[in-house]
């Protein structure tokens, strides 16, 4: 009995402490933009578990939103980036963000035209790992449009 009343303090003053430490991360702003060369500007980004960041993302293309639109879609650690894309596909009235699929996403910036600008502000999860974000529009993410947040 007395071990486990150790094993129970040891393990709530472990909580408490990665709690702490998460709460003492600074917050981030990431600024991410697309253009109509299909690329991210940035496609690797780095946290603390629960860290607070801030995804601010352009459009900076030039081609119309119907052809060339771009989303910033962050996905679980355990979710597919190809088999969330390839869905995306039919799912142009919800701006190729397919509602069947939203429990895979942790984090979302809406298709954006050119010149547009969104953002988003999100907690990094807790469990250390690597986490895929993708542009959903159709054959975006085939031709590169793609990274990896990794919280570590």
């Amino acid at each position: 009995m007395k071990t486990i009343r150790i094993s129970l303090l040891a393990a709530t003053c472990l909580a408490v402490l990665s709690t702490a430490l998460a709460a003492s991360a600074p917050s981030k702003t990431i600024v991410i933009t697309a253009n109509d060369s299909l690329r991210f500007s940035v496609t690797s980004i780095t946290a603390e578990p629960g860290q607070t960041l801030h995804v601010q993302f352009h459009n900076v293309g030039n081609l119309p939103k119907d052809v060339m639109g771009h989303n910033w879609i962050l996905l679980k650690a355990d979710q597919d980036p190809e088999a969330y894309a390839a869905m995306a596909v039919g799912a142009k009235a919800d701006n190729f963000e397919p509602k069947a699929l939203s429990g895979q996403v942790l984090a979302a910036v809406p298709l954006l035209g050119p010149g547009e600008t969104g953002d988003v502000t999100f907690t990094a999860p807790m469990k250390p790992g690597t986490y895929p974000f993708l542009c959903s529009f159709p054959a975006h993410y085939a031709a590169g449009m793609r990274g990896v947040l990794v919280v570590e």
